[in-house]
């Protein structure tokens, strides 16, 4: 609530003053441009500082979404329109430049295509009151305009945008009350995968020095694929793939063009390998220039060993997908089949004998789980041991309350869980718009004690991951520091390299 009597707090930043508002104890400042808008002649350039203005800017509401593939984002009318994509948001409990309080910079996910910081579900209030520090939240191209392969313009501009928003925490966070000194960036899904990428990219270097990277996706796409990718999300418009024809297509038309590749995704598997099944035709592109190399290679060869890192996934994380694809507890053994010989390093005779007793289902969603997200967070932290730096891994192994529990500890369970919102976006899924019960708000809490402790000494509360004792936080009712449970997994990925997905030379295209 907002105290009339109280005057709105007014913050400087380096291109000119800001006003936010007073809430339940929190000065909130939203929509703050921290780029110029990604349109006109910079449509598909990289990020361009944020023009000075004049007199103060009043920062009350976010700013508008990037063009996107709306998923659960919410309907499209509830949210603002315009062009000032590039915008961050800062809860802080008191803008002193002399408080140099930690800030923690989320990343939201969305498999590359959709996400915004303005979604309910990222409403930081918690976070920033348990943990007495600063948040920012921050938009970044996604889609077509942030990941797609256009010739003429650079790769990654979705992380480009990343890059600009920690410039932007550095140079002006301490007049919000943070000390850009100590700076934490955390996210889930796509935003962990951001993460895992903004640890390997020498233009990020310096911008922060904790990180926390939520069931990072192993998906990411040679430059070879990126190109092929791209051609085929331009044909869809009857246009090719550059600056020169996309440049003044609507961006609503590109979003459209997403949209009617996807569901033809699984039927390219012969020329796009892994990457079809996913049905998301974006992802990091190792190009050599803005991403150097996957994550798991540059941080075993010591890239950002002194930044320290919490990883770690969810036990069911493809139960969600299952479920939406109403698909749940129907998946036969031919089925199972298809993905174990698609995923699976050691081929579907291994999975099946290192799980015996389980069912098709049980298969099908522990090769997928374990292929897109549980392996890939734990190589991280294995390559971020290699490379010199230091990690903590966790596990959440706490059923969802949704769908009678058979949704398990599935994807994006955490999001809620870390912010408490849950009845705003997935919680409302995850958690049928009931009342948490105190079981999901003690372990609410617990979640924000960890990342909020962490920011602020680098201790999350649980040992360091090494690989001898592999010991990780498994977070439940019960919330216990035990070896890494899902020890049958890991013997069957050991070793296994999570390389940039390849393109499939000679396999017949559109």
């Amino acid at each position: 609530m907002t105290n009339p009597e109280v005057p709105e707090p007014v913050v400087r930043t380096a291109v000119g003053q800001v006003r936010g508002r007073r809430e339940d104890g929190l000065a909130v400042f939203r929509g703050i441009p921290f780029a110029e808008p990604p349109v006109g002649g910079l449509r598909f350039a990289a990020p361009r500082p944020a023009r000075p203005w004049d007199g103060i800017r009043e920062a009350y509401a976010f700013g508008p979404p990037p063009p996107q593939d709306m998923g659960l984002a919410g309907p499209a009318g509830a949210l603002p329109e315009g062009e000032d994509w590039l915008t961050v948001n800062v809860w802080t409990p008191a803008p002193d430049p002399a408080a140099r309080r930690p800030v923690m910079v989320w990343i939201y996910g969305g498999a590359y295509k959709l996400g915004h910081s303005g979604s309910p579900g990222y409403d930081a209030r918690r976070i920033a009151e348990d943990g007495d520090l600063v948040v920012v939240t921050l938009n970044y191209r996604v889609g077509m305009e942030g990941f797609a392969h256009i010739d003429g313009a650079p790769a990654n501009r979705g992380l480009l945008d990343q890059v600009a928003a920690l410039e932007w925490v550095r140079d002006n966070i301490a007049a919000f009350g943070g000390d850009p000194g100590r700076v934490t960036v955390f996210g889930e899904s796509a935003g962990a995968g951001s993460v895992a990428c903004l640890l390997s990219m020498p233009r990020a270097a310096g911008l922060f020095h904790r990180a926390i990277a939520q069931s990072v996706p192993g998906t990411f796409f040679s430059d070879a694929l990126a190109r092929d990718v791209g051609t085929a999300l331009a044909a869809e418009l009857g246009l090719g793939p550059t600056v020169a024809d996309l440049a003044a297509v609507e961006p609503e038309q590109l979003v459209k063009a997403g949209q009617s590749l996807a569901p033809k995704m699984p039927g390219m598997v012969a020329r796009w390998g892994q990457a079809a099944p996913t049905i998301t035709p974006y992802a990091p592109v190792v190009d050599g220039d803005v991403l150097p190399d996957t994550p798991w290679r540059a941080l075993a060869s010591g890239a950002s060993r002194d930044v320290e890192l919490i990883t770690g996934h969810n036990r069911d994380e493809n139960r969600l997908f299952t479920a939406m694809a109403g698909k749940l507890g129907q998946i036969s053994e031919e089925r199972a089949s298809a993905a174990l010989r698609l995923y699976a390093p050691g081929g579907e005779a291994a999975y099946r004998a290192a799980y015996p007793d389980a069912s098709a289902n049980d298969l099908y969603e522990r090769v997928q789980t374990d292929w897109l997200f549980a392996m890939p967070s734990l190589h991280l932290a294995e390559a971020h041991l290699a490379g010199g730096g230091r990690a903590h891994v966790y596990e959440l192994t706490w059923p969802a309350p949704g769908a009678g529990g058979a949704l398990g500890a599935c994807h994006a369970l955490d999001v809620p869980l870390l912010f408490g919102t849950f009845r705003a976006d997935l919680g409302l899924l995850l958690f049928e718009g009931a009342e948490p019960s105190a079981e999901a708000l003690a372990l609410s809490s617990r979640f924000r004690s960890a990342w909020t402790s962490f920011a602020r000494t680098g201790d999350p509360g649980w040992p360091a991951y090494d690989t001898q004792r592999r010991l990780v936080q498994v977070l439940d009712a019960e919330p216990v520091v035990a070896p890494y449970p899902q020890e049958a997994s890991r013997r069957l990925w050991e070793g296994y390299e999570f390389a940039a997905l390849p393109l499939i030379q000679g396999a017949e295209g559109f």
